[in-house]
């Protein structure tokens, strides 16, 4: 073998050992972070998003609410974080329209750093599941939510607070697995 190629062979080899390595920190890291969510939930600490009120406009020409958390009092609500540029956001999408036809709650929207043209493109192209969008052009909104990227799907209860948070995208696995359980859960409890 010629020291071209061994040296080739040697670069091939780096790099996937850096890849694998890359995608091992970042999958221990989001379990570190839900595991955190969940020791918090599990004593009782109030996220920021319970406490602040988040109040967005409307995503311009949907005809659509902006984002109002007083409107989540009383009823079970699903508020999807998503933006046109995100390539995971396009990939849960069906599972999003699929679970607008359950009328048993309300699916909001955030929308996360985007153009509102482009935004509106994203929805016409793929369908809008959403009975209300607020715009966060800044990013400040999803910071109070704890948003660490999009997508990310939280899962609000009767009393207007976080019950559930699904971070990256949804699949039909995860809906039937992990969020229908959630949702099943928030609207039981009375209220």
């Amino acid at each position: 073998m010629s020291a071209h190629a061994l040296y080739v062979a040697a670069a091939y080899a780096i790099s996937a050992i850096v890849l694998v390595g890359l995608i091992g920190w970042i999958l221990l890291d989001r379990r570190a972070r839900k595991r955190e969510l969940a020791a918090l939930d599990a004593a009782g600490v109030r996220r920021r998003s319970d406490k602040a009120g988040t109040n967005l406009p409307p995503l311009g020409g949907s005809n659509l609410p902006g984002l109002d958390s007083r409107s989540f009092a009383g009823k079970v609500t699903l508020v999807n974080v998503f933006a046109s540029w995100c390539a995971p956001c396009r990939e849960e999408h069906p599972v999003l329209l699929a679970l607008s036809q359950d009328k048993r709650f309300t699916l909001a929207a955030l929308n996360y750093k985007d153009e509102p043209a482009n935004a509106r493109r994203f929805l016409g192209d793929l369908g809008n599941p959403y009975q209300a969008i607020g715009v966060d052009p800044a990013g400040r909104a999803a910071i109070d939510w704890g948003v660490y990227g999009v997508p990310e799907t939280f899962v609000i209860g009767k009393d207007g607070k976080i019950a559930y948070k699904h971070v990256g995208p949804l699949t039909p696995e995860s809906a039937k697995d992990l969020l229908l359980p959630q949702i099943e859960k928030a609207l039981a409890v009375s209220g």
